[in-house]
């Protein structure tokens, strides 16, 4: 297909519409339910009272604010697809931010800010507290105020949606790759997601990741369990070593909960995967073995040749004896040795260890 072929095909799965929108309009919006900022997408995001008074001191002083993308569902409604945090601040300082449970937010009380020091405990419209409220001039300053807003329209593929979120809120983003996949996957389907979750929540999961309270509040259990689903039963036909993992893990992730599958058996297979490796190896299971000892934390690679070399013999795996000793002994494994290494990007070694997994952790019946 040549370039220009290429670019009307892909331009004609996305049709935008440009508006500008006065802050009370926005307002009005989220109080009559005609736009869906995702509370639940809240957790995801580490804006600080800082970032918070920013916003509403660029809006104060006429600072340019980037515009806001919107998808507009079958049903009219507006699902925020970039700038939750900028429109979450603005509904927490108006008081009217809802949480994931339906509750009212407390107010944002601002902190002075580089041009505006004043700024400190200021709050929308406080009866109360009338002296650190906004008077009606600043009020109407803000909801007048204008925000530019880029509508993907209903008639939009919905894979190009999901697409442009991960490009809007990759790289420079605060989010982790993962909480981006969250995100899009609560799009897709909520249930899916708290499914997903639950299988990250699973007590014998958890025991043989053991990570770091860091790597848990970035979500990175819910990824590894991503990449469980996904590696354990893939096609090596199927894997594309020309992208990046992450990126091959989202399309991967799109498809599969959009296109749907069978949960119940993908949720027995995990279950019962990491129920046997916590019984033959436990929760050194995916740290580094020499010496005849377990060294260090979590690390990618033994989980990559273990778990998902075991969840594809499932439900025909060794014994928990066999598995113990293979996988203390996958640390002097040629293969693995050589594929393992720091600096091998995942797409050169998956191809390798993938194949090396599934051989290794094969039943006696296999």
């Amino acid at each position: 297909m040549s370039l220009e072929k290429e670019i009307i095909e892909r331009r004609s799965e996305i049709r935008t519409d440009d508006l500008s929108m006065s802050i009370g309009e926005w307002q009005s919006l989220y109080e009559n339910k005609e736009i869906d900022i995702h509370p639940e997408f809240q957790r995801f995001y580490r804006w600080s009272p800082n970032q918070k008074s920013n916003l509403i001191e660029s809006i104060l002083l006429g600072i340019p604010i980037p515009p806001i993308f919107v998808s507009q569902r079958k049903d009219g409604i507006w699902d925020v697809v970039d700038g939750l945090q900028r429109l979450s601040t603005l509904y927490e300082f108006f008081g009217i931010l809802k949480d994931e449970n339906g509750s009212i937010k407390p107010p944002l009380i601002l902190e002075k800010t580089k041009y505006l020091p004043s700024l400190e405990g200021k709050k929308w419209n406080d009866p109360e507290d009338l002296q650190n409220s906004f008077g009606q001039e600043q009020r109407l300053l803000i909801k007048r105020s204008k925000l530019s807003v880029s509508i993907i329209l209903r008639e939009s593929d919905d894979k190009a949606k999901f697409e442009l979120f991960q490009r809007l809120n990759t790289g420079g983003s605060d989010l982790t790759p993962q909480e981006v996949r969250n995100c899009i996957l609560v799009m897709i389907n909520k249930e899916s997601f708290l499914w997903l979750k639950s299988l990250a929540d699973y007590q014998n999961f958890q025991e043989a990741i053991s990570l770091s309270d860091k790597n848990n509040n970035e979500q990175y259990d819910i990824e590894l369990a991503l990449r469980f689903l996904i590696f354990s039963t893939l096609e090596m036909a199927d894997f594309d070593r020309s992208k990046d993992v992450g990126q091959f893990i989202t399309e991967r992730m799109i498809n599969l909960f959009s296109e749907g599958f069978d949960q119940q058996a993908a949720e027995n297979r995990f279950k019962s995967t990491f129920d046997h490796i916590i019984e033959s190896v436990g929760e050194n299971s995916f740290r580094r073995y020499t010496n005849s000892t377990y060294k260090g934390g979590f690390l990618l690679t033994p989980y990559e040749v273990i778990s998902y070399g075991l969840g594809f013999n499932y439900p025909n795996f060794p014994s928990a004896e066999e598995t113990r000793q293979r996988a203390q002994n996958l640390f002097t494994n040629a293969t693995y040795q050589q594929w393992s290494g720091s600096g091998i990007r995942a797409n050169s070694r998956l191809p390798h260890l993938l194949p090396l997994g599934r051989e290794l952790f094969a039943g006696n019946e296999n």
